[in-house]
């Protein structure tokens, strides 16, 4: 009998989506109103224990949200990864601001200590503007990108922060549930240690909305503006008055009834993945020129993507073990290409990117859904284990 396949990350739907789904449709609120929408951005602020939080259409139209609501414009510049999905940069670009490109340390989160010698070295702080000496552009804000559910070292990256007036962007699209054990953001979740924070519910991410994204804020302030521009910036409503321009960027009911089902399932989803990463790091622990990222002792992780490093005395090489696993139904993925070497980005400033381009060599995502049996991770394990 043939081997089913293994895919990378599929979505757990084995709640209440089908009930919620059918109730909305049995009511007619399929579309951008609706009670779904309202309750379903309660639940996830009251789960992260933010102020609020706006629903949106995806993960990247929240990032444009945030930036624009936190006031970049053309004139900025705003630090970024260079180790991260192309959303996460994106929408620098829709502002028309320019994005400077930092390295990842070893968690694949932007390096702080860096982006403290770039501050320091690079740039110039006048008049509460810190200014980049090679571009004499103002820099407004950092995008931190919480990767594969690991957490940002955020007390640092704030303490840099608070030194240069500059703001905190969380792009924490692949880090709902994580939170912080220990140090001055203690119990705090990955999105609300910023200014602003943004998630996303895309249908590989650890629970979806089909799409859809999430911005929360404990700033009454950005909240209130990310609804406004989210719903095409009406200042009455009845008589359709617009004061600016704003963008339909609303979730729809539909999308909010699939996503309360999930967020009921999510602290199982963790539960699952983290169980089966254990199962992952003592097999592959066993493999010779193989290994699992951890994620950070100080942090409870949602484990959202399991990254291998494949170092290179293994057998065979990163490419062709991605073909050779494909063969055998098992999908596994390679790290995004960087970005300060993507063709819209590549006149764009990097600073001292080295850790980046190993990781670039190296990682391979490996299956890890929430309904990943232990007997598929076996036989994932046997796949990798040539001796």
């Amino acid at each position: 009998m043939s081997e089913n396949f293994i895919p990378l990350s599929v979505p757990n739907l084995n709640g209440n989506e089908l009930n919620y789904i059918t109730h909305a449709v049995k009511t007619e609120w399929v579309s951008t109103g609706g009670p779904y929408i309202e309750e379903f951005e309660q639940k996830i602020a009251a789960y992260v224990n933010a102020k609020g939080a706006v629903s949106c259409q995806s993960g990247t139209s929240g990032l444009h949200i945030a930036l624009q609501v936190c006031g970049v414009t053309e004139l900025h510049e705003v630090i970024v990864p260079t180790l991260t999905f192309i959303a996460a940069v994106n929408p620098v670009k829709y502002l028309g601001a320019d994005p400077v490109f930092m390295d990842c340390d070893d968690t694949l989160c932007m390096d702080p200590d860096k982006l403290k010698e770039f501050c320091e070295k690079e740039c110039v702080f006048k008049d509460n503007k810190l200014i980049n000496k090679i571009t004499s552009k103002h820099i407004k804000a950092i995008v931190v990108v919480h990767v594969f559910g690991n957490l940002c070292d955020m007390e640092k990256i704030n303490g840099i922060a608070n030194s240069y007036n500059l703001t905190v962007i969380e792009d924490a699209t692949e880090a709902l549930g994580s939170y912080y054990l220990n140090g001055r953001y203690k119990g705090m979740y990955a999105g609300t240690v910023g200014n602003i924070g943004v998630f996303s519910f895309n249908g590989n991410k650890i629970m979806t909305t089909g799409g859809g994204g999430m911005i929360v804020s404990n700033d009454e302030k950005l909240l209130t503006l990310s609804k406004h521009l989210t719903t095409q910036a009406k200042s009455d409503d009845l008589y359709y008055t617009h004061d600016e321009v704003g963008y339909n960027y609303r979730m729809t009911n539909l999308q909010a009834a699939l996503g309360l089902a999930q967020l009921e399932k999510l602290e199982e989803f963790i539960s699952t993945k983290t169980m089966n990463f254990k199962i992952y790091l003592e097999g592959i622990s066993q493999i010779q020129n193989l290994s699992l990222l951890q994620h950070r002792t100080d942090i409870r992780s949602n484990y959202w993507f399991y990254a291998m490093v494949v170092n290179k005395d293994y057998p065979m090489n990163r490419h062709h073990l991605i073909k050779y696993l494909a063969e055998k139904k098992i999908q596994v993925r390679p790290i995004w290409g960087l970005i300060h070497q993507q063709k819209p980005y590549i006149n764009n400033q990097s600073y001292k990117i080295e850790k980046a381009y190993h990781y670039l060599e190296s990682v391979l995502n490996i299956p890890c859904s929430s309904n990943l049996s232990q007997k598929e991770i076996l036989r994932v394990l046997e796949s990798l284990d040539f001796e």
